[in-house]
Order: C-alpha cells, then structure tokens, then sequence
C-alpha cells in the first residue's frame, strides 16, 4: 500500500506571497529528497482557496499558520489538534519560527506624526490605510482591529499585498498590514507599530496536511520542524525578493546548508516558460470556447423562435456575465476542485453572453421577405434554419465568437489564482516580485495570443461567409 501511495506525487500548495512559494518549495524538496515524488502547486490565491482544495483532496499539504488556522479555519476553536483530527488535517510541529500579522509605516512619517503603536494610529482618523483583500475579511484581521481599536473604515481601501508595499513607499497610503517576517520592512525602512492591546493571536508557522499521509512523507516532512528561525526565513524571503533568486533555489541553498540536502533549485528558462504557459493557455480557452459555441448557438436559436423563453436565456447569460470571475472561481473550488476544471467552466460560462447575442441578433436581422421565399418553395423549417438562416445569420454569429474568445484569452489569466496554470502564473509571480519582465512574460503573449485568435476568426470568416454578407 505505501509502494502504492509513493507513486502518486504528493501535491504541495502555496498562496500567493513569497515566503509561501518559499516554504512549499522547501517542502517539496525534503519530500523528493527522501524519495517521495511531489509537486508544487504554486500561488494558489488566498487561505480559503488552500484550505478547501486541502479538503477537497486537490493538495496534501502547504505552508500555514497557527493564528490563521483557529481564526480563520476553525472558527475560533482553541483545541487544533483535536479540531483538525476531527476533519482528517494536521498541523507538524512548528517550523521554528513565527510570522504575525502587524501594521507598518514609513518611518520618516511615524516619526513626523509620533506614531508608534496601533492605538496612536487608530486616533489619527484622516489617514489613508491600504490593506490587502483578504486581512479586510479576516476575522483576525481588520474586523478584530476595528473591535480592539476602534478603527473606522472611512480611509480605508483593500489592495494586493505588493502593490499595498508600492503605494506606502510612494505615500499613496500612510501604513498597510504586513509580516514580521517580510523583507521589505528592512529594505523600505518601515515601523512595525506595536500591537499594544495584543489584538493579533501567536502566528506560527506550520505544514498543514492531510492525516493519512505515507509514513516516508510524515517523516521527511518532521525533519522540517523546528529547522527555520525567523532570521533565515527573512534572509530567504530577502533573497527572493530583493535579490531575484528563484524561490526552487533560495530552498534548494537552505537545504543543503541547514539539513545537508541535496536537491536540485533548477528553474526552466523563459522560453521553456512561455512555451509551456501557451500551452497550457490555449488548452483552457479552446476546450472553454468550443463547449460554449456547441451551446450558445443552439440555445440562440431557441431564444430567437420563442421570444418569452429568449428574454429569460439572454437575461440569465446576462447575470452569469456579471459574476465577478475572482467569485466564479472561488465558488467552483468545492465543487471541481483547484486547476484547469473550474477555469473552464468559469470561461466557458463567460463566453455565453457574446455568441448567443450574435447568433440571436444576426437570425432576428434576416429580412422577413426572404424567409417568406423560401418556405414558398416548401423546404421544411429545419432546412430554412440550415440552409438560408444561419448562412445569413453567419458574420454575426462569428463576431459573438470573436468577441467570446477574446474574453476568454484575457479572463483565462486569473485561472492562475487556483492552479489552473496559463500566462496568469507569469503575471502573478511578476507582481508578487515586482519583476516587470516576468509581467511581461505573460502579459504580451497573451495580447499576441487575443490578436492570433480574432485573426484565425477572420480568416475562417472569409472561407465561410459570402463576400456580399460580410460586415
């Protein structure tokens, strides 16, 4: 049974900030070190995201946190173990150190305006504070300042963790949430305001993993506990960020100097990147776009010849296509799990709207008199339908696929945020480390990509359509 469960490859999660790539990477390598095969499933979004695809058997283990666990996981519940237990989870033994929520400022302006704990800071009620999305819902996070503090939310504004570190550099916003453990407080010269009423809980760092493990994972994974000190990981996180070393070789390099590892940091280059981010990239938008026009087309059809039935179809597609894609995304995690299975059903509900307004407004287009000709000449409805209005109702419906694949090409980027891969991952990472080459790495084969397709689109317009019916 163990021989069995070796030759599945473990998967390891990661959120999408750099001391989690970091640890995942780092788990990753013990676990092939000792001989269990894995794989690391990178910048998987938030604590949500992980958690559920933890339950849902999508991943087996990732980086995280014991103040976020009970806070945030376990709704309060103070017994981890036994808490965890009860759902099939365990926490390891902590990593060694611990990295906990505070609040930041440049130090020129705490030292301009005397602020040097959370409570001077909750008195100043005109400053602009930026925090990221997910500390704005966590009960541990802003919801519990407001409650200790008395914070208000009037100047207060959600944003990504990197660009939140960008704006308080630029004085776009006077502090943000960070970590103890980021290497940008040294780096940018920032104060973390004491935490003087003692609002946040102990953040330690921990595996989070499923209980029935392989014996040879548990065991490699223990050789972690306790190995990293807080010192090392900011040195780590440093490295990745500051320095540009890939985070496979920051783990690589701690592994070997602290627990002398031998594992391999190799990271493929661009063109291996890109390559392969195409691919991956074209896989969700074709298998997403072709399930759309199987069915947007009919149903255009249906909304077309029934006018009451149309008006609810097209209003229903209208709604889907209101759905935050983020939300989408995140909805489906329960459901299909994490990967490429949600990001094409998301994509493919999207690409409804665009093909079934086309193929609804090129059949309601076509002049009554020639419909009227040809049932005259006794062809069967079906025949109508096949041979003179969908042909006349062609350059229409090609535009609402034109417009579908476009969308879907751009929207596919955020698949990223659960693992579903494509150029969203470049775009994510270059964010994360604020490297505009690795945005671009994604960003300009994905605008050649939308530019190829409504090329193709075109080209099949002009083999299929009549040059008198073109647009």
């Amino acid at each position: 049974m163990i021989g069995l469960a070796l030759a599945i490859a473990l998967q390891v999660g990661s959120k999408q900030f750099t001391e989690s790539v970091i640890l995942a990477e780092i788990t990753v390598q013990a676990l092939r070190s000792a001989g269990v095969e894995a794989n690391h499933r990178r910048e998987l979004g938030g604590t949500r995201v992980l958690w559920e695809a933890l339950r849902a058997r999508q991943i087996d283990v990732y980086p995280e946190y014991t103040g976020t666990i009970v806070e945030e996981l376990l709704g309060g519940q103070r017994d981890l173990a036994g808490a965890l237990d009860r759902l099939g989870m365990r926490a390891g033994g902590g990593l060694g150190f611990e990295d906990t929520y505070a609040i930041g400022m440049r130090r020129g302006e705490s030292e301009r305006l005397g602020i040097r704990s959370l409570s001077d800071l909750a008195r100043q009620r005109n400053l602009e504070i930026g925090l990221t999305n997910e500390f704005v819902r966590r009960r541990d996070g802003w919801p519990r300042l407001r409650e200790v503090y008395g914070f208000s939310d009037a100047h207060v504004r959600g944003m990504q963790h990197e660009l939140a570190y960008r704006a308080l550099r630029t004085g776009g916003i006077a502090a943000t949430d960070l970590y103890s453990t980021d290497a940008e407080i040294q780096a940018g010269d920032l104060i973390v305001l004491e935490d003087d009423r003692r609002a946040f809980p102990r953040y330690d760092a921990v595996l989070l993993h499923r209980a029935d493990l392989p014996d040879a994972a548990a065991r490699a994974l223990a050789r972690l506990e306790g190995a990293i000190s807080a010192r090392e990981m900011i040195a780590m996180n440093a490295r990745a960020l500051i320095e540009r070393v890939p985070e496979a070789q920051v783990a690589s390099d701690f592994l070997r100097a602290k627990l002398g590892v031998a594992s391999s940091g190799a990271s493929r280059g661009a063109l291996r990147r890109v390559a392969g981010r195409t691919a991956e990239h074209l896989f969700l938008v074709a298998v997403s776009l072709a399930a759309a026009i199987a069915l947007a087309i009919p149903l255009g059809v249906l909304a077309w010849r029934h006018a009451r039935v149309g008006q609810a179809i097209l209003a229903a597609a209208g709604v889907i296509q209101t759905i935050p894609s983020l939300a989408l995304l995140v909805f489906m995690i329960p459901l299909l799990g994490i990967g490429a299975g949600p990001a094409i059903v998301a994509l493919f509900l999207y690409s409804l709207l665009p093909i079934l307004r086309g193929t609804h407004a090129g059949l309601a287009g076509i002049a009554p008199e020639l419909r009227e000709s040809a049932e005259a000449l006794g062809l069967p409805r079906s025949e109508v339908l096949r041979r003179i209005e969908l042909p006349l109702a062609a350059p229409s419906i090609l535009s609402g696929i034109k417009t579908a694949a476009v969308i879907d090409v751009g929207t596919a980027t955020l698949g990223a945020l659960i693992g579903a891969g494509g150029y969203g991952q470049s775009i994510l990472t270059g964010i994360r480390l604020a490297d505009t080459g690795l945005i671009l790495e994604g960003a300009i084969p994905a605008g050649v990509m939308a530019l190829a397709v409504q090329g193709a689109f075109d080209l099949i317009e002009r083999a299929l359509v009549p040059r008198g019916l073109r647009g």
